[in-house]
């Protein structure tokens, strides 16, 4: 059963691609022991290090939709990807599993030498990030529904919002709305059979096209000309979607804007890899996960469209 839900309310947003980063200076009770000046010392470790890999992590699968999107626009860049498979979807589980389950794989991406960190899922961004940015010296970038372009692109004034079903009742997507959707009607629906077609790498065909018909049918039947794809997730199945909603519905997600701030704050951080090797096209990519290798090794060569052997993280 879907629920589509309207939101009314007023908030101030979580950090969103659109918004430049916050400075959090309270740390986590655990690390109460570490001085300001030790916190500083560290990340600025850090700084400088440009031949060091990018870090992204997701639930599953989802964030190798963001993942491509900064390899388009950070193509010199190494990155590290890491999938928690043995614990997806994180949508149903509570704050405090998903703050435990996030931290843990930042510190796994930390041990690969990641030099920024990119949180390429929306429920680990909205339950973990204020955390993860106060307890860890590297840089974070979470990612959040987009729905300030949607409601820049609305000529209805009626926007959808896909998302998973913790995320799609999240306050902050509320508080987002408010900022950025003022007078618009916004509905949400989560989905998260779209999640369940995407981590078994079933992003096409008849019985897909059925499934993502019956989830979208919510937003649809709403009338809505702009949806928002509020899941990494769901990039990966656009062509059915687009073909779904047609030419009247735009579909927005958040993967470009996520990579170009990515890009922004490794530039400020003097981290950007400007140069390859003579004899490389592209960066390196090393692909973890905390479940099966081979089912995700299957998943994400379709995904990004080329070969991918991902080996299985032992945390």
């Amino acid at each position: 059963m879907f629920e589509t839900r309207s939101f009314h309310s007023r908030g101030d947003p979580l950090w969103s691609p659109w918004h430049s980063t916050e400075t959090h200076n309270v740390h986590p009770a655990r690390d109460a022991e570490r001085s300001q000046q030790v916190f500083d010392q560290e990340r600025g470790e850090f700084r400088g290090k440009t031949e060091a890999p990018i870090g992204v992590f997701d639930s599953g699968a989802g964030g190798l939709t963001i993942l491509s999107a900064l390899q388009r626009e950070l193509p010199h860049e190494n990155y590290v990807y890491f999938g928690d498979t043995a614990y997806c979807p994180y949508g149903t589980r509570s704050d405090a599993e998903i703050i435990e389950l996030t931290d843990r794989a930042c510190q796994f991406l930390l041990e690969q030498g990641a030099k920024l960190i990119v949180i390429a899922c929306n429920t680990a961004s909205q339950a973990a990030l204020n955390t993860l940015r106060a307890t860890f010296p590297v840089p974070f970038i979470g990612v959040v529904p987009a729905v300030k372009p949607a409601a820049r692109t609305t000529k209805k004034g009626r926007i959808g919002v896909a998302a998973t079903n913790q995320a799609s009742k999240a306050l902050y997507l509320r508080q987002l709305i408010d900022e950025f959707a003022e007078g618009i009607e916004v509905f949400a629906v989560g989905c998260p059979e779209l999640v369940t077609l995407v981590e078994h790498g079933e992003l096409d065909g008849p019985v897909v096209e059925e499934v993502v018909k019956h989830a979208l049918h919510p937003l649809l039947k709403e009338d809505v000309d702009v949806i928002v794809l509020g899941c990494t997730h769901f990039p990966a199945l656009r062509p059915v979607i687009k073909r779904i909603t047609g030419s009247g519905v735009q579909v927005i997600d958040s993967g470009a804007a996520i990579a170009r701030r990515t890009h922004a704050v490794l530039d400020a951080e003097a981290l950007i890899r400007h140069t390859l090797p003579a004899s490389a096209a592209h960066g390196e990519l090393q692909v973890w996960c905390s479940g099966d290798p081979g089912a995700f090794s299957s998943v994400a060569s379709k995904i990004l469209g080329y070969p991918i052997v991902a080996y299985q993280a032992k945390l």
